[in-house]
């Protein structure tokens, strides 16, 4: 069957496995460098990464793009998004990818307000 050597692959066709243990654990491996990178990033905190981009930390930046681009890919290949009709992919991402930045914008916006009361002195940091 067709559709089986095509189940077989990631990173659109890079990489391809014999078995489906061989797909998982190649998985596994692909999301436990992305967490250990976020981790590493995490606990080491370069100095370079703490500088502003857009009012929030670029290391902050790095976090966020790491954890889309691991809920991304696991909703591609375990949910099996990569196999489905274009209608039904196109209505399940493009809402995402247009909500996810709204969302950011909005919470980008909101912190700065936030951050621009408290620190006018307009209301104590009562929290």
């Amino acid at each position: 069957m067709a559709s089986e050597g095509h189940k077989l692959v990631i990173f659109r066709g890079l990489l391809k496995f014999k078995s489906n243990q061989q797909k998982i654990w190649g998985v596994l491996i692909f999301l436990s460098i992305v967490t250990t990178i976020e981790v590493a990033l995490g606990i080491i905190k370069p100095e370079i990464l703490m500088g502003s981009f857009l009012k929030m930390k670029i290391l902050n930046w790095i976090f966020i793009i790491l954890t889309i681009v691991k809920a991304y890919y696991i909703a591609w290949d375990f949910m099996h998004i990569r196999d489905e009709k274009s209608g039904l992919k196109n209505s399940i991402v493009l809402p995402l990818l247009i909500l996810i930045p709204y969302l950011a914008f909005i919470l980008l916006i909101e912190a700065d307000y936030i951050f621009d009361v408290m620190d006018s002195g307009f209301v104590v940091w009562n929290f």
